[in-house]
């Protein structure tokens, strides 16, 4: 049998017996795990039931400042590795998903709609007001992490610019002037 041949057998035998790790590999050798799960998945689930729950339940006023908060950390969760290990930025977008967002909620929603929006509770302020502040003051923070997310990319970007520019000579870096 030519080597051509045993390749084009070899080759459909190896896809059905597991690729060719599988068949490389010791008996002996244990499995992979499997890689950890994304926290990221778990955040965004959280933060989906946490709006199905306010769905129709809560004020335009409230359900529009949940809306931006929940885009913002669809945005932002992914990419907290960026911000490194132990970062307040990361603690405080993950603790706004599964603290600080559905306590606050979850404590006007207990009210009777009428008491929470018409009766005041604190400096002249009714229970919708004070979430509302709650609320933009969380929806600030996220705005801060989600720069503080997008300016790690920016300025790995600004230093491989800087590294390019001095392999390669600034003038190379220049947009709009191509090859004449």
């Amino acid at each position: 049998m030519s080597a051509a041949v045993a390749l084009v057998l070899a080759v459909p035998a190896m896809v059905l017996l597991g690729g060719a790790h599988g068949l490389f590999r010791r008996r002996d050798e244990p499995d992979l795990p499997p890689p950890p799960p994304d926290p990221a998945v778990g955040l965004r689930h959280q933060l989906d039931a946490l709006h199905a729950q306010i769905d129709g339940r809560v004020p335009t006023a409230v359900e529009s400042r949940v809306d931006r908060i929940v885009a913002i950390l669809r945005e932002t969760l992914p990419r907290l590795d960026q911000l490194g290990m132990g970062s307040q930025q990361a603690h405080a977008a993950v603790q706004t998903v599964a603290s600080y967002l559905p306590e606050a909620l979850g404590a006007y929603m207990r009210l009777p709609r009428d008491y929470a929006d018409q009766r005041p509770v604190s400096n002249g302020k009714t229970s919708l007001m004070v979430l509302c502040d709650q609320l933009d003051l969380l929806a600030h923070k996220m705005d801060e992490v989600y720069v503080a997310v997008c300016q790690s990319d920016a300025d790995a970007l600004v230093a491989h610019g800087r590294f390019l520019a001095e392999k390669f000579g600034a003038g190379s870096l220049s947009i709009g002037t191509g090859p004449a």
